[in-house]
């Protein structure tokens, strides 16, 4: 499971927690303008495009986005969706594009969110995976720019496309339930209470964050959907990329999982492996790791973006405990 948002400050943000029980041995990587995309069902490919930085697997020279930004600050994450995706058969009146094609597809060529809306409305999820040994992944998705985002869900009914007011996307249930969702926490508040109990009885807070009982504190997908939101809305909107980064890690901490408190089985637990933000305007990627919670950042633009061929850099280790007092 995973939580994607998106945050404004004086620049875009865009970002997400990865939230599994295993690793497929992620990297930070940059697909220069030149590196061909090749799509199986599309009889199309991009020979030259923008590009983009994100986080993927990368498998026989292919990059597999979980999610990235392109250099026009078009973003996208893919999240899990299962038991509600369905990705359809070959359609000769669609443009086919198989789910792990979808982020290039869309970051290659997007530059606003029109453009997306454009490529979406001809669109076809095919049932077609990168290869026999490794299926399709059952994900829906968030693309944003700048303030504005969209929700798209393959479903059995077909390629559903929302308006993402709130910025958060989680997993299960399908989008439009958890935006009713939020109506079951509209008294919910960063101010301190209001006595509407009874005005024949003197009440009082006892102390600050009263306002917010009743938020969610679970894992769960619809209350990890509750409570990103409601933390992204009521945060402060700071000047310096220093503070915006940091407070956009807090909120993603405001759903950070422990392990150990997700059971998959016996023996796995679902945890968050990374945490990351991308300065969509600058092109800035930052991320931070289970183990190490230390800001690191790859920036994309002093890459060389005309080249061919991937750019990847592993994820930081961890470089231990910083002694104030060494004697």
């Amino acid at each position: 499971m995973c939580t994607a948002i998106t945050y404004k400050t004086e620049d875009s943000y865009f970002g997400r927690n990865l939230d599994l029980h295993y690793s497929y041995d992620e990297k930070v990587t940059i697909t220069p303008r030149n590196f061909p995309f090749h799509f199986k069902a599309a009889s199309l490919s991009l020979e030259r495009h923008y590009a983009m930085i994100g986080m993927a697997t990368i498998i026989d020279g292919y990059p597999l986005y979980y999610e990235a930004s392109n250099e026009k600050g078009v973003s996208m994450a893919g999240l899990n969706f299962p038991g509600n995706a369905v990705f359809k058969p070959f359609d000769e009146n669609r443009t086919n594009i198989s789910p792990y094609e979808f982020i290039p597809y869309i970051l290659g060529q997007c530059k606003n969110m029109s453009e997306v809306r454009e490529l979406l409305s001809k669109m076809n999820l095919v049932d077609i995976p990168f290869s026999k040994d490794l299926p399709l992944a059952p994900l829906h998705y968030m693309i944003a720019h700048g303030e504005e985002s969209l929700t798209i869900e393959a479903v059995e009914e077909g390629l559903k496309i929302y308006d993402n007011p709130v910025g958060v996307l989680t997993n299960n249930p399908p989008f439009p339930y958890h935006l009713q969702r939020l109506q079951d926490f509209m008294h919910v508040t960063s101010h301190a209470p209001e006595n509407l109990f009874s005005p024949k009885i003197k009440l009082r807070a006892d102390s600050l964050g009263m306002g917010s009982i009743g938020l969610p504190g679970d894992y769960s997908s619809n209350s990890r959907f509750i409570r990103a939101a409601f933390v992204k809305l009521n945060s402060p909107s700071p000047s310096s990329e220093r503070e915006s980064v940091h407070q956009f890690f807090h909120i993603l901490s405001s759903v950070f999982q422990p392990k150990g408190c997700s059971l998959v089985d016996d023996e796995h637990y679902e945890y968050t492996i990374y945490s990351s933000c991308i300065n969509t305007d600058k092109g800035i990627y930052y991320y931070r790791t289970y183990d190490d919670s230390e800001i690191h950042a790859v920036k994309l633009f002093l890459e060389d973006l005309e080249s061919t061929g991937l750019t990847s850099y592993p994820l930081a280790q961890p470089k231990g405990f910083h002694v104030q007092n060494p004697k």
